[in-house]
This record gives structure tokens, C-alpha cells and sequence, in this order.
């Protein structure tokens, strides 16, 4: 172990922790130098100072707060990509709708062109006043009758073109409104995006600062963490009361989430290859034929709660009080999830991580 180690350790840390930009990549950090050296004392090499647990235990806090922020800045990613997808789709088919609605407008004008030029033809008089010069009884009635269809004609025929404008305005308009709300979710997307960069490059900056030894005893540490708080939920006695009978679709989910054991996670990322938490638990509803909210949060929003003992597998747990985590259940009282950057998707108690409820998709 090098001199300095844990001040380095600690620099690293206290960096992070005050939201400063970390060394660029070659450089490392470096114990602070000393502004000056007595003279009566001869230069020698310092003895390596160990990082210790408690160290250690700082740099697990720190990483697992700065890959929760890279969480949550994650589910506004994919909110904001979601809602963008929706926007462009809405904004084709307004399109489709204006084309539509001026090709119906085209028509309507043409008509009344029509019924204009019929009546120059007749010498410019109105069809009530030629009616009135006959002086032929049944030619009388006829014309009465067609008089009164031909107001009711007119009369149609204005409400429909002026029912054409406004439906041709408001299809605009909504198109106007949609653009600019879509423009809003692009911004919002790119700010979420620059977060979880910069959440995950700050993660990966001071896990780069350990040594092999210390990841591994990092590692060990964040094993001990898991299995403390998975050991007291299960000491509460909640698994003795949860039910192992899935649903068909549940069956499904699971297989699906199952068979993706070992791929990476990825932040934004849906499958096949790669996943984060919630594009996980999607696409396993999806192909268990039970689409859901692309998100952890909107899951945890939309879909029906029940209660952690009446949980079954499939079921979906949502993790830490902003909803920023999701996993799916799948009995014995453990989950499959896909747990973070630098991670793949694996099986992991079900109370390994403090939990906010458990959502049904199947209900």
C-alpha cells in the first residue's frame, strides 16, 4: 500500500461530496505537499497508512447515494423518452387529421363554388323569387319543396365547411401545443442525461482511486450490507405469510426476467441486450402480454398496490422513498433485478434494500 492511500481515499471522497469536477483521466490525486520541511530533519519515506473499514464503509455510502441519484435521474430519462414518443406519434397523426381536414375544406368550397354559379346561371334570382313569377300551380309546389331542400342544403352545407374550419384550426393548434411540449421533453431529457453521466463518472472516478484489495473488500462490505438488512426483514417473519402461486402471466414475467440473468446493465436500456431496472420489469410484463409504465415511479403511480405478505412472483417490489429502484419477486423471498451501472442482471434478496411497496401488474 502506497504512502497517503488513505488521504487519498479520503480526498477522493470529500471531492465527490462537494459536486467539484474530478481529476481528468491519466491523473490521480496526490497526498497535499508540505509548504515546508525543518531542516534538521532528514528527508525519509513515510510508512504506508492502511484504508481502513471505516474508510471503506464512507466510499460504499458515497457511491451507493451517488448511483441512487443516477437512478432517479435515470427514470426522468426514460419519462421524458416516453412522453417524447408518445408527442411525435400524436403529432403524425394530427398531421394525417389537418391533410384530412384540408382536402374536406377543398370539397366543401368547391360545393358552395357550385351552388353559386348555378344560381348566376339562373339570372342572379334567388330561388324563392323565381318561384313566385310562376304561375303554374303544380310547378308552384314542386318548387316549394325544392326551395325548402335547397335551404336545408345551404344551411348543411355552411355548418359543415364552418365546423371544417374550426376543426382545421383546433388540429393546428393542438399540433402547435404538441410541438412544443415535445421540445420541452427533449430539453428535459438531455439534463437528465447530463446528471446520470455525471453521477456515474463520479461513481466511477472514486471506485478507480481503490486498489484491487480495497474493491474487494468494498465488495465484501456491500455483501454484508445486503445480507444485514435481507436477514432482518426475513427475521420479521413477512415470508412465512407471502404466497409462491404465480399467475399465468406472472409465470411468464418471471421466465422472461429469468432468462436474462447475466446481462449488463445499462441506464435508458430495454433489452435484448442490456437493461436498467425498470426497462427490466417493462419488457418482462410486455412479453407476458401485460404491457406497463416504462418506470419505476409510474409503476409505483399506476399500477395496483398490495400489500408486501399478499405478494406473489411476478409481483413487483418498488425500492427507497422516490420510487427510484423496481425489481420483480419471484418467491423464497428473493428478486431479479438489474442493480446498477458496472452490474449485471442477478438475483438478490428481496429485502436487501429498503422498500417502498409492492405493485401487481396483473390485477
Amino acid at each position: 500500500m502506497g504512502a497517503g492511500r488513505r488521504a487519498l481515499i479520503t480526498t477522493a471522497i470529500t471531492v465527490v461530496c462537494a459536486v467539484t469536477v474530478l481529476a481528468a483521466p491519466g491523473t490521480a490525486f496526490a497526498s497535499p505537499t508540505p509548504t515546508s520541511t525543518p531542516t534538521s530533519t532528514p528527508s525519509a519515506t513515510a510508512s504506508p497508512t492502511p484504508v481502513t473499514n471505516k474508510d471503506l464503509e464512507a466510499v460504499r455510502e458515497k457511491l451507493d447515494a451517488l448511483y441512487h441519484d443516477a437512478a432517479v435521474a435515470t427514470d426522468a430519462y426514460n419519462a421524458a423518452e416516453e412522453q417524447s414518443q408518445k408527442q411525435s406519434a400524436e403529432i403524425v397523426e394530427l398531421a394525417k387529421k389537418i391533410v384530412k381536414g384540408q382536402e374536406k375544406l377543398d370539397e366543401l368550397k368547391d360545393r358552395a363554388g357550385a351552388a353559386a354559379r348555378a344560381q348566376y346561371r339562373t339570372g342572379g334570382l334567388p330561388d324563392e323569387a323565381q318561384l313566385m313569377l310562376s304561375d303554374n300551380p303544380q310547378e308552384f309546389l314542386d318548387g316549394a319543396g325544392r326551395v325548402l331542400q335547397g335551404e336545408r342544403a345551404t344551411k348543411g352545407l355552411i355548418a359543415e365547411l364552418t365546423r371544417a374550419q374550426q376543426d382545421l384550426r383546433q388540429y393546428t393548434a393542438d399540433a402547435s401545443a404538441q410541438w412544443q411540449q415535445l421540445e420541452k421533453n427533449r430539453q428535459a431529457k438531455a439534463a437528465a442525461k447530463k446528471k446520470v453521466t455525471t453521477q456515474i463518472a463520479a461513481a466511477e472516478k472514486l471506485e478507480s482511486q481503490l486498489e484491487k484489495q480495497e474493491k474487494e473488500r468494498l465488495a465484501k462490505l456491500e455483501q454484508q450490507a445486503a445480507l444485514k438488512a435481507q436477514t432482518a426483514w426475513l427475521d420479521s417473519g413477512v415470508v412465512k405469510d407471502i404466497s409462491t402461486k404465480a399467475s399465468t402471466e406472472g409465470k411468464a414475467a418471471v421466465a422472461y426476467a429469468t432468462a436474462q440473468l447475466g446481462k449488463p446493465y445499462e441506464w435508458g436500456a430495454e433489452g435484448p441486450k442490456s437493461y436498467d431496472c425498470s426497462g427490466l420489469t417493462s419488457q418482462a410484463w410486455a412479453s407476458a402480454g401485460d404491457p406497463i409504465p416504462r418506470t419505476s415511479q409510474e409503476q409505483w403511480k399506476q399500477l395496483k398496490h398490495v400489500d408486501v405478505k399478499d405478494m406473489r412472483p411476478g409481483d413487483l417490489i418498488i425500492y427507497f422513498d422516490d420510487a427510484s429502484h423496481v425489481a420483480m419477486y419471484i418467491g423464497d423471498g428473493a428478486i431479479i433485478h438489474a442493480p446498477r451501472p458496472g452490474r449485471t442482471v442477478t438475483i438478490a434478496g428481496a429485502g436487501s434494500m429498503p422498500i417502498l411497496g409492492v405493485v401487481r401488474p396483473d390485477a
